[in-house]
């Protein structure tokens, strides 16, 4: 089936699920489709940093340096909506490359988006965080009309931002986990349980069980593979 060139209110998915795709299949759908949800100390930690930077009413402007929060973004092409917990606006001069800087409503010039994510936590070793920004920064392009080559993650236990540059590798990871989002959530689908390493720190662990249901699998496989050979 070939999919829609844009998507409608309805269709579209909550760019912040990327990372807990990213993350875990599971734990995703288990919010995103079966819409649970349980806190923990580090959710609630992560909401208190993003309290800090979201405030929608609040636009700062430091010479030319323009700040907004809690910036409403969406991608019809992609099918997300979401939004960005900083977006740096760089006042853009005469020697500014074509194609990356835009015009803001009430404001003179032109000015080069750069999109900043907050994160309780330190870097990971995995790709969630720079996806979820990354996505962030496609919805910008597609909002705005410009490229954007890269924006920030700012990591509140290590109080620093680590640069993103949005390559076309990581775009297309973007793409790749969006378009299995959109397979699950259309066919209704909750991947099994896996355990790993990261269920501990996850906030679902109690409602998914990941330990219980591995088991329970892999002794129904044992015990159908043992039936297959006597046969």
């Amino acid at each position: 089936m070939t999919a829609p060139t844009a998507y409608s209110d309805d269709e579209l998915l909550m760019l912040s699920g990327l990372q807990h795709y990213s993350f875990c299949k599971r734990q995703w759908a288990l919010i995103h489709i079966e819409q649970q949800w349980e806190e923990n100390i580090k959710t609630f930690e992560g909401q208190l940093l993003h309290k800090r930077a979201d405030n929608p009413a609040l636009t700062e402007k430091r010479g030319s340096l323009l700040i907004s929060r809690a910036m409403p973004l969406v991608s019809r092409r992609l099918g997300i909506s979401g939004k960005a917990d900083v977006v740096e606006f760089h006042l853009a001069d005469e020697q500014t490359p074509p194609g990356i800087s835009a015009k803001i409503a009430g404001r003179r010039g032109r000015w080069i988006p750069f999109p900043v994510e907050y994160k309780r936590g330190k870097p990971k070793p995995d790709d969630w965080d720079e996806a979820q920004l990354c996505a962030q920064a496609i919805c910008l392009e597609e909002m705005l009309g410009v490229t954007i080559a890269e924006g920030a993650l700012f990591y509140g236990e290590k109080e620093r931002r680590v640069e993103v540059v949005f390559s076309e590798s990581l775009r297309e990871r973007v793409i790749d986990y969006l378009h299995g989002m959109r397979d699950l959530f259309d066919r209704g689908e909750t991947p099994p349980a896996r355990y790993h390493a990261g269920c501990k720190s996850c906030s679902l662990i109690d409602i998914c069980l990941p330990k219980m249901r591995t088991h329970h699998v892999e002794r129904y496989l044992e015990t159908y593979l043992e039936d297959d050979a006597d046969d």
